[in-house]
């Protein structure tokens, strides 16, 4: 099944564990979608950063952050249809948000930072359409578990709860492209025709 239109790209956001990854693989087999997962691999920082967030912290988030303005620009540009999963606005709006508040990033570098990110996405062509995954943090410690990453297993709790609150935060005010909200405690597409049907119906809708 192929989306409508020449070109789309897609993009999929939300919290650890909410099932983003599953999803993208879910669309971009459905649709004939080229999918494109988050870069965790290659950050020279990483290590410094565990060792000493406040220090490592802006270092850190600008090498994420140059990552994700390369892949959007690749994304945006491609001739094929794309989905992408986590965006460069999370990596800004959430993870450097969150590490800010925290008192693990200083005002001056948070600052300095904020600059270079907005600059960034004036240039930036936005998804077509943002699909936002929601579940209760019951679920997230569920999923987070099943799979079985050794880095996500020492996850607190409050953390995952401050990163959902920015998460809402951000996701209230993103106006960049349509936007279609699912709720993921209990959708099984995967095995699940009924389930699989509706999502179709609700992402075939916008992209029309």
């Amino acid at each position: 099944m192929a989306a409508s239109g020449s070109r789309r790209f897609i993009a999929v956001a939300g919290n650890i564990g909410v099932g983003k990854s599953t999803l993208v693989q879910f669309l971009a087999r459905d649709y004939n979608l080229t999918p494109r997962y988050e870069p965790n691999e290659g950050n020279p920082y990483l290590k410094d950063f565990y060792g000493d967030m406040r220090r490592w912290s802006f270092h850190s988030q600008v090498y994420f952050l140059a990552k994700k303005f390369r892949i959007h620009q690749e994304l945006s540009e491609a001739e094929e249809r794309v989905i992408q999963d986590r965006t460069i606005y999370e990596d800004a709006e959430i993870f450097a948000e969150n590490l800010y508040r925290r008192r693990q990033m200083s005002k001056r570098d948070y600052q300095t930072y904020r600059d270079l990110y907005e600059s960034i996405v004036r240039q930036l062509r936005p998804p077509d359409l943002m699909i936002y995954l929601t579940c209760s943090m019951r679920t997230v410690r569920k999923r987070i578990k099943m799979r079985g990453r050794p880095e996500e297993q020492a996850i607190p709790i409050g953390y995952l709860r401050r990163l959902q609150q920015l998460y809402d935060g951000w996701f209230e005010r993103y106006d960049r492209s349509e936007t279609v909200v699912i709720e993921t405690d209990k959708l099984d597409y995967i095995q699940d025709l009924v389930h699989r049907i509706d999502l179709r119906r609700r992402v075939e809708k916008v992209l029309r």
